[in-house]
């Protein structure tokens, strides 16, 4: 039976997704139950420290610093940018209160989305279709068969190896409606 990129890669990351979803409507229903939504507030601090740490990976990446190791930055980047992103989701909450504090925590989905595509599907895909090519080649098909075979699931990896021409900008975005809310709490609460 062929492996189906589909089932192999993109349902254990659509899977991925829904585990954060599902941890952020936990997190805002217990402590809505518990009568803790003052804990949410101050969520967003830690969560944003964490996703602040988590960009030492990028940091070490571009040479800026020449410390660490990059496969624990690595993970480090993966683990803080998730839990992160999770405080924030759960600071946000279901509450509408302000434009800008929604435009950040969409640019902040989109990010770790991008993110996720990034080292969840990529690598993985890529070896899937490397395995595919040998198993067809192995069962004999010539070059264009073995191609016609995997044209979806090449067209897939095609469109996924774009990801990092997200990811970057959409960070940025991110990062600058992120600072004009952490801004305009400043202001709001009489911090500055």
């Amino acid at each position: 039976m062929e492996k189906s990129l589909w089932r192999e890669q993109i349902l254990p990351f659509t899977v991925l997704i829904g585990l954060l979803a599902v941890a952020t409507l936990a997190g805002d229903y217990l402590l809505h139950r518990l009568n803790l939504v003052w804990v949410g507030r101050y969520l967003g601090i830690p969560g944003t420290i964490l996703i602040i740490l988590s960009l030492v990976y990028s940091l070490r990446k571009r040479k800026y610093i020449g410390s660490g190791n990059p496969k624990t930055l690595l993970t480090l980047h993966e683990f803080s940018a998730w839990l992160g992103s999770l405080m924030v989701l759960i600071h946000a909450g279901i509450h509408f209160n302000a434009i800008l504090p929604w435009l950040a925590t969409i640019a902040m989905g989109v990010n770790v989305i991008s993110g996720m595509v990034g080292k969840l599907l990529l690598s993985r895909s890529r070896r899937h279709l490397q395995g595919q090519r040998e198993h067809f080649q192995l069962r004999g098909l010539s070059q264009p068969e073995v191609e016609k075979a995997l044209f979806w699931d090449a067209v897939m990896f095609d469109a996924m190896a774009k990801w990092r021409k997200v990811h970057i900008p959409i960070f940025i975005v991110f990062a600058v409606l992120a600072l004009g809310h952490i801004i305009s709490i400043f202001l709001f609460w009489g911090w500055i």
